[in-house]
């Protein structure tokens, strides 16, 4: 049988206490414990008048920035007077302080009690502006604007899609109390989703953002639920005889994977994503579980024991043709497709450490991104860079994240909570 790696699952019966969206306080903190091998160095100048706000910008900006391991904060201080518009970046100065890059910007009050933030990114090498935009913004809306400038910076510097203004979703457990979260990706803003005296498991968002599907226990036996982010209204879409558990959407929204075992076993079945026409997809005596869609929606990865030992297979959806893709050890579970659709993140077990790793289909290449010993649930930024997963740190469980070649490590830490079952949310809606 699949041991898979739900170390809340050995629990009683789930007692369901509280719906709504509250403000929660497991806030998480992140530390970065690893760096790129080439970073960036980039000044980010205090905005103009920023110091009228409690929130600005420009810190928060950076902070997104440095915290993604790819760029070096050059520091500003003793620059007099600062620029705050491109014209005024005098390049060899910056190029002095070993600055690749600088950002200056300001925000001014308008009449109606919102806020003009300008920006600007400047190349000091090319001593060329790469970009100059503006936003008019409350003072609630600063912390997004922030977000949204790391991310044009973070693609003007890189050529990858920034996900600073992403979110993520994961559970805490604070003695008897379970909670659900959904925060910012920096770990800012944590919003109660499910508040329970018991475990939920298993949170995947849909792809707009404004759901999330999970498990939860409060019928005495898993069932998968999907709930609006925007209404706090939730639905019971798997709750058929025996266990209901593993809920995946298909790129569309339109449909769940999910693991049944009402007909006996686990296997995976397609359903609606209102519950309804479930219909099985898969066939094997042993046990097929954790199917996750592909990008295109044409395939399945899952986890089956179907070879005699956990390991992990493709399904295609159309001819139904089924293949093996693990084959490096005797347990291999928990697989995450790259956005890309080249490869795939999953859990492997090496000895007694479980670690989180990467698979090339084409190559069949496998690198191991993290040590162990106890690493799961590993959950893929939309833009395929790095992987967030739980992990184990001073007695109790925290969140990791690691970039796609392993060269980045950061830890997600939450004040005496545990924390597990990460999912990190999609781009944005525009």
């Amino acid at each position: 049988m699949i041991l898979l790696l739900r170390r809340w699952f050995a629990f009683g019966l789930l007692a369901l206490s509280s719906l709504g969206v509250p403000l929660a306080h497991a806030q998480l903190s992140i530390e970065i414990v690893g760096g790129a091998g080439a970073q960036i160095p980039i000044a980010i100048v205090p905005f103009g008048n920023e110091g009228t706000w409690p929130l600005g910008i420009s810190g928060v900006v950076g902070a997104d920035l440095e915290r993604s391991g790819m760029f070096r904060l050059v520091s500003t201080d003793g620059v007099v007077p600062r620029p705050v518009r491109a014209e005024e970046v005098q390049g060899p100065l910056w190029r002095a302080r070993n600055a690749d890059a600088v950002v200056v910007g300001s925000m001014t009050p308008m009449p109606d009690g919102k806020v003009d933030v300008r920006f600007a990114l400047v190349d000091v090498v090319k001593q060329t502006s790469l970009v100059a935009m503006s936003f008019t913004v409350t003072q609630q809306q600063f912390r997004v604007t922030a977000h949204k400038i790391a991310d044009i910076i973070y693609e003007k510097l890189t050529g990858d899609r920034g996900v600073f203004s992403t979110r993520i979703a994961y559970i805490t457990r604070q003695g008897t109390r379970y909670q659900l979260l959904v925060a910012d990706a920096d770990g800012n803003d944590p919003q109660t989703v499910v508040s329970s005296n018991e475990p939920l498991l298993s949170p995947r968002w849909s792809p707009d953002g404004t759901r999330l599907a999970y498990v939860s226990l409060e019928n005495r036996k898993p069932v998968v639920y999907v709930q609006s982010l925007e209404t706090g209204a939730r639905r019971a879409v798997a709750n058929f005889r025996g266990s209901n558990s593993s809920p995946a959407w298909a790129p569309d929204g339109r449909r769940l994977a999910v693991t049944l075992t009402k007909d006996g076993g686990s296997q995976v079945y397609l359903m609606n994503a209102d519950g309804g026409n479930p219909t099985r997809v898969l066939t094997s005596s042993g046990i097929d579980t954790e199917a996750m869609f592909t990008p295109d929606g044409q395939s399945l990865v899952f986890t089956s024991d179907r070879g005699g030992t956990p390991q992990i297979y493709r399904a295609n959806l159309l001819s139904g043709q089924v293949e093996r893709l693990t084959f490096d050890g005797s347990y291999n579970v928990s697989p995450r497709p790259l956005p890309d659709g080249k490869g795939m993140v999953f859990v492997r077990r090496d000895g007694g450490r479980f670690q989180v790793a990467t698979l090339d289909y084409a190559t069949r290449q496998m690198q191991v991104l993290t040590a162990g010993p106890g690493d799961e649930s590993p959950s893929v930024a939309p833009n395929g860079k790095m992987v967030i997963y739980a992990s184990e740190g001073g007695g109790r469980g925290i969140l990791a994240a690691v970039s796609i070649d392993g060269r980045v490590k950061q830890r997600l830490v939450a004040p005496a909570v545990d924390v597990r079952e990460p999912a990190w949310g999609p781009f944005p809606r525009s």
